[in-house]
């Protein structure tokens, strides 16, 4: 007698299998995230400058959080946001906000989300090419500093 469940079973079982086998989407470990965000507090503290850093994961998800002795009130939020943008938008903020500067009509970018901060200091995480998360660093006198110090965090865990 013909059984359609017992070839329906046949059948799929593989397909299960193979489901099981792919792989996963890219992600940040927390220890190359801790690395990242203690190299970049360091390079900062090198310069004399009490900085706070954020990593945020791929969702935005903050997973790394450092404030340095004697840092600003301000420097934590500003370090998430940054990172948060980045994440989400996939580049760098100080390009960012040339590209609103530049394109009037894109201002409401500004607006997306209350917690996009579009100033220089944020930069996306890449590793082998795929967007993992995001880093951010706040409270140095420039934005172009919060992003060397930024850069010298992902340099160390050879991120792009």
């Amino acid at each position: 007698m013909f059984r359609p469940t017992i070839l329906l079973a046949a059948v799929a079982a593989p397909l299960a299998v193979a489901a099981q086998e792919l792989p996963t989407a890219p992600y940040l470990p927390l220890a190359m995230a801790t690395e990242a965000a203690g190299a970049a507090l360091a390079a900062c503290a090198e310069l004399n400058h009490n900085v706070s850093v954020a990593i945020v994961a791929r969702d935005g998800a903050t997973k790394v959080l450092l404030k340095a002795d004697k840092s600003g009130p301000h420097t934590a939020s500003s370090a998430t946001g940054k990172a948060f943008t980045s994440a989400g938008l996939g580049r760098d903020t100080a390009s960012l906000a040339d590209f609103i500067a530049g394109s009037p009509q894109n201002n409401g970018l500004r607006d997306m989300d209350a917690r996009l901060v579009i100033q220089a200091g944020g930069l996306p995480i890449r590793i082998g090419g795929a967007l993992v998360g995001g880093i951010g660093v706040g409270g140095a006198p420039s934005g172009a500093i919060d992003a060397d110090c930024a850069r010298v965090g992902l340099d160390t865990i050879g991120a792009e």
